[in-house]
């Protein structure tokens, strides 16, 4: 992982903003969360019958000052 990606991660959390990962080829997304500063994905292998989604992991909170989101793309090979 690379210093520019800890840092997205950070201010997407701390400070709120938008920031997109791409999971690997032919990987559904499962959970995912927040670990401290770094973001955890749950994966499994995408079946064959299953088509790639995009989701949105946003943060809601208490006053709407500061609010994040995560955009997690799939994709089939």
């Amino acid at each position: 992982m690379s210093i520019a990606g800890v840092f997205e991660n950070t201010v997407a959390k701390s400070y709120g903003g938008k920031i997109t990962k791409n999971l690997l080829p032919n990987k559904k997304l499962v959970n995912v969360t927040w670990k401290m500063d770094s973001l955890w994905f749950l994966t499994r292998d995408m079946r064959k019958d299953e088509f790639p989604e995009i989701y949105s992991f946003k943060e809601d909170s208490t006053f709407g000052l500061v609010q994040g989101e995560v955009i997690i793309v799939e994709s089939k090979k």
